[in-house]
Protein backbone atom coordinates (compact mmCIF):
# COMPACT_ATOMS: atom_id res chain seq x y z
CA UNK A 1 0.00 0.00 0.00
CA UNK A 2 1.29 3.70 -0.84
CA UNK A 3 1.50 6.12 1.53
CA UNK A 4 -0.40 8.42 0.11
CA UNK A 5 -4.52 7.76 0.20
CA UNK A 6 -6.79 9.32 -1.63
CA UNK A 7 -10.79 9.63 -1.62
CA UNK A 8 -13.45 10.02 -3.93
CA UNK A 9 -16.97 10.85 -3.01
CA UNK A 10 -19.83 8.82 -5.82
CA UNK A 11 -23.68 9.15 -5.72
CA UNK A 12 -25.55 5.89 -7.58
CA UNK A 13 -28.43 5.30 -6.27
CA UNK A 14 -28.99 3.83 -2.99
CA UNK A 15 -26.00 3.70 -1.07
CA UNK A 16 -26.21 0.65 0.25
CA UNK A 17 -25.44 -0.79 -3.56
CA UNK A 18 -22.63 1.58 -4.39
CA UNK A 19 -20.55 0.64 -1.16
CA UNK A 20 -21.27 -3.17 -1.56
CA UNK A 21 -19.81 -2.74 -5.30
CA UNK A 22 -16.74 -0.68 -4.38
CA UNK A 23 -15.65 -2.64 -1.48
CA UNK A 24 -15.33 -5.70 -3.74
CA UNK A 25 -12.18 -3.42 -5.84
CA UNK A 26 -8.53 -4.07 -4.98
CA UNK A 27 -7.03 -0.49 -4.00
CA UNK A 28 -10.23 0.30 -1.78
CA UNK A 29 -9.10 0.99 1.95
CA UNK A 30 -12.65 1.74 2.95
CA UNK A 31 -16.47 2.40 2.22
CA UNK A 32 -18.27 4.74 3.97
CA UNK A 33 -21.96 5.45 2.94
CA UNK A 34 -23.40 9.06 3.90
CA UNK A 35 -24.92 12.28 1.73
CA UNK A 36 -23.44 14.84 0.79
CA UNK A 37 -24.18 18.00 -1.93
CA UNK A 38 -27.33 19.37 0.15
CA UNK A 39 -28.07 22.40 2.53
CA UNK A 40 -29.04 20.93 5.37
CA UNK A 41 -26.26 20.21 8.50
CA UNK A 42 -25.92 16.57 9.88
CA UNK A 43 -28.84 15.38 8.26
CA UNK A 44 -30.53 12.00 8.79
CA UNK A 45 -31.20 9.55 6.92
CA UNK A 46 -35.35 10.08 7.30
CA UNK A 47 -34.66 13.74 5.98
CA UNK A 48 -32.79 12.70 3.36
CA UNK A 49 -35.47 10.27 2.24
CA UNK A 50 -37.66 12.93 2.40
CA UNK A 51 -36.43 14.58 -0.55
CA UNK A 52 -35.63 18.47 1.13
CA UNK A 53 -32.39 18.30 2.16
CA UNK A 54 -30.90 18.76 -1.00
CA UNK A 55 -28.09 15.40 -0.30
CA UNK A 56 -27.60 12.80 -2.16
CA UNK A 57 -26.77 9.17 -0.67
CA UNK A 58 -23.00 8.95 -1.46
CA UNK A 59 -20.20 6.29 -0.81
CA UNK A 60 -17.15 8.12 0.65
CA UNK A 61 -14.02 5.95 -1.26
CA UNK A 62 -11.36 5.52 0.47
CA UNK A 63 -8.54 3.99 -1.94
CA UNK A 64 -4.77 3.31 -3.07
CA UNK A 65 -3.96 5.27 -5.75
CA UNK A 66 -0.78 3.09 -6.61
CA UNK A 67 -3.45 0.21 -6.78
CA UNK A 68 -6.56 1.40 -8.64
CA UNK A 69 -6.24 5.25 -10.21
CA UNK A 70 -9.38 7.77 -9.47
CA UNK A 71 -10.04 7.27 -13.33
CA UNK A 72 -10.68 3.75 -12.43
CA UNK A 73 -13.39 4.18 -9.68
CA UNK A 74 -14.79 6.37 -12.41
CA UNK A 75 -15.29 4.04 -15.31
CA UNK A 76 -16.63 1.27 -12.60
CA UNK A 77 -19.03 4.11 -11.37
CA UNK A 78 -20.55 4.73 -14.97
CA UNK A 79 -20.74 1.05 -15.88
CA UNK A 80 -22.19 0.63 -12.05
CA UNK A 81 -25.43 2.34 -12.64
CA UNK A 82 -27.57 4.14 -14.74
CA UNK A 83 -26.12 7.53 -15.40
CA UNK A 84 -28.77 8.28 -17.86
CA UNK A 85 -31.82 8.85 -15.34
CA UNK A 86 -32.75 11.95 -13.71
CA UNK A 87 -32.90 11.59 -10.07
CA UNK A 88 -33.67 7.49 -9.86
CA UNK A 89 -32.05 4.35 -10.09
CA UNK A 90 -34.60 1.68 -10.42
CA UNK A 91 -37.66 1.73 -8.00
CA UNK A 92 -35.50 4.40 -6.19
CA UNK A 93 -36.81 7.82 -6.81
CA UNK A 94 -35.89 10.96 -6.04
CA UNK A 95 -33.37 13.65 -5.76
CA UNK A 96 -31.28 11.57 -2.49
CA UNK A 97 -30.84 9.01 -5.66
CA UNK A 98 -29.22 11.48 -8.19
CA UNK A 99 -25.63 10.37 -10.52
CA UNK A 100 -23.09 12.44 -8.84
CA UNK A 101 -19.58 13.14 -8.53
CA UNK A 102 -18.42 15.37 -5.94
CA UNK A 103 -15.11 15.81 -6.31
CA UNK A 104 -12.65 16.80 -3.72
CA UNK A 105 -9.96 18.90 -6.05
CA UNK A 106 -9.29 20.44 -9.42
CA UNK A 107 -7.85 17.39 -10.19
CA UNK A 108 -10.53 15.20 -9.92
CA UNK A 109 -13.00 17.90 -11.58
CA UNK A 110 -11.03 17.39 -14.48
CA UNK A 111 -10.67 13.71 -14.25
CA UNK A 112 -14.52 13.32 -13.81
CA UNK A 113 -15.25 15.50 -16.77
CA UNK A 114 -12.99 14.05 -19.27
CA UNK A 115 -14.36 10.91 -17.91
CA UNK A 116 -17.64 11.45 -18.87
CA UNK A 117 -17.53 12.92 -21.72
CA UNK A 118 -15.49 9.77 -22.76
CA UNK A 119 -18.47 7.91 -21.28
CA UNK A 120 -21.27 9.35 -22.91
CA UNK A 121 -18.83 9.00 -26.61
CA UNK A 122 -18.66 5.37 -26.02
CA UNK A 123 -22.62 5.10 -26.72
CA UNK A 124 -22.96 2.77 -24.31
CA UNK A 125 -26.25 4.42 -22.98
CA UNK A 126 -29.35 5.49 -25.03
CA UNK A 127 -29.59 8.88 -23.73
CA UNK A 128 -27.41 11.95 -22.80
CA UNK A 129 -25.65 11.00 -19.24
CA UNK A 130 -27.26 13.34 -16.69
CA UNK A 131 -24.56 12.75 -14.10
CA UNK A 132 -24.06 15.57 -12.07
CA UNK A 133 -20.32 16.49 -11.39
CA UNK A 134 -19.92 19.42 -8.24
CA UNK A 135 -17.73 20.37 -5.51
CA UNK A 136 -17.83 18.28 -2.51
CA UNK A 137 -18.85 20.89 -0.02
CA UNK A 138 -19.51 18.67 3.23
CA UNK A 139 -19.88 14.80 4.13
CA UNK A 140 -22.16 13.67 6.15
CA UNK A 141 -21.69 10.31 7.25
CA UNK A 142 -24.74 8.05 7.37
CA UNK A 143 -25.51 6.26 10.59
CA UNK A 144 -24.30 2.87 11.79
CA UNK A 145 -26.82 0.34 10.44
CA UNK A 146 -26.16 1.69 6.90
CA UNK A 147 -22.48 0.68 7.01
CA UNK A 148 -21.67 -2.64 5.39
CA UNK A 149 -25.36 -2.89 4.99
CA UNK A 150 -25.23 -6.00 2.15
CA UNK A 151 -22.76 -7.92 3.92
CA UNK A 152 -25.03 -7.54 7.16
CA UNK A 153 -27.52 -8.00 5.62
CA UNK A 154 -27.58 -10.24 2.33
CA UNK A 155 -31.25 -11.90 2.62
CA UNK A 156 -33.09 -8.78 3.27
CA UNK A 157 -35.13 -8.24 0.49
CA UNK A 158 -33.65 -5.15 -0.94
CA UNK A 159 -30.16 -6.74 -0.74
CA UNK A 160 -31.59 -10.00 -3.05
CA UNK A 161 -33.76 -8.03 -5.34
CA UNK A 162 -31.52 -4.49 -6.31
CA UNK A 163 -27.60 -5.29 -5.24
CA UNK A 164 -27.50 -9.03 -5.97
CA UNK A 165 -27.79 -9.03 -9.72
CA UNK A 166 -25.77 -5.78 -9.41
CA UNK A 167 -23.12 -7.35 -7.77
CA UNK A 168 -23.19 -10.09 -10.28
CA UNK A 169 -22.80 -7.61 -13.29
CA UNK A 170 -20.59 -5.94 -11.80
CA UNK A 171 -18.46 -9.12 -10.79
CA UNK A 172 -18.71 -10.23 -14.62
CA UNK A 173 -17.73 -7.50 -16.24
CA UNK A 174 -14.45 -6.20 -13.84
CA UNK A 175 -13.65 -9.52 -12.61
CA UNK A 176 -9.92 -8.50 -13.26
CA UNK A 177 -9.84 -6.06 -10.11
CA UNK A 178 -11.62 -7.65 -7.43
CA UNK A 179 -10.26 -7.88 -4.28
Amino acid sequence: MSAKLEVATLAGGCFWCVEAVFRELRGVVRVVPGYAGGHVADPTYEQVCGGRTGHAEVAQITFDPAVISYEQLLAVFWRTHDPTSLNRQGADAGTQYRSAVFYHDERQREAAERSKREAEASGEWPGPIVTEIAPLTGFHEAEEYHHDYYRKNPGQPYCRVAIDPKLAKFRRRFQDRLK
